[in-house]
């Protein structure tokens, strides 16, 4: 069956119409891939500028959510910076989720960016260190051991398009600074010194959020990488 388009054949279940889909897909793609890159610029970014409107916050001995804590002076401008930021993450993640096509795990990789995403933008606030505990201060807590399995999982699944020991490594990193900064976590509703704790959190954020980036650059690549993890014979690549 053939249609004519602006003047071009286009043929439907026949090699134009179909180089013409998978073209049109690439370009999808390609453009969700971007939208990973931009979250961690992004992300990167509102640690930079948003410290800056706290004159009393120590980005060295504060952690990040310390940002968006109820009363805090950077609540507001901290969550519209993560707005665009949770809909570049759910944008990336539906780019690899269509990639589990050629290689199932990356469906699991993508739906974790997904739930990531989506679960930041009912993330409860914390209250100002040596505030009154409540519930809202609780669920914080359980969302972020709820995130954190996430990004891990996440982490490893892509193992195959990252690189083994890249993966590895980003996950030792991930878990490494951020149970340093975990055992600090008392401290903070208790308002008692956190010396470091700030960095320490950052670094483990960081690891995930340069993770994002090569996740990114690498699946850009994916004509080759799937090329080459056909083994040459047609196949799909899946693992």
């Amino acid at each position: 069956m053939k249609f004519a388009v602006n003047g071009e054949r286009l043929m439907v279940n026949g090699s134009v119409g179909s180089a013409t889909v998978e073209g049109s897909r690439e370009v999808v793609t390609r453009i969700l891939f971007l939208c990973g890159v931009a979250a961690s610029v992004l992300y990167f970014a509102a640690n930079v500028i948003v410290p800056t409107q706290w004159a009393e916050y120590s980005f060295v001995d504060q952690t990040v959510s310390e940002l968006s804590a109820i009363g805090a002076p950077t609540r507001g401008l901290w969550i519209a910076l993560m707005v665009p930021y949770g809909i570049l993450l759910i944008a990336f993640g539906a780019g690899v989720w269509m990639c589990g096509e050629r290689m199932k795990r990356l469906r699991l990789v993508g739906a974790m960016l997904i739930a990531q995403g989506v679960v930041g933008y009912f993330w409860p606030p914390m209250h100002l260190r040596g505030a009154e505990t409540t519930l809202t201060d609780t669920m914080h807590i359980v969302f972020t051991l709820i995130v954190v399995p996430l990004m891990m999982l996440g982490i490893g699944f892509s193992a195959p398009v990252v690189g083994k020991w890249y993966a590895v490594g980003t996950l030792s990193i991930v878990i490494l600074f951020g149970a340093m900064a975990g055992f600090y976590g008392p401290n903070v509703a208790a308002n008692l010194p956190t010396p470091w704790v700030g960095i320490w959190e950052r670094i483990s954020i960081g690891a995930w959020t340069i993770w994002v980036v090569v996740l990114a650059v690498r699946l850009m690549r994916a004509d080759t990488f799937f090329e080459r993890g056909s083994g040459g014979s047609g196949g799909s690549g899946r693992i």
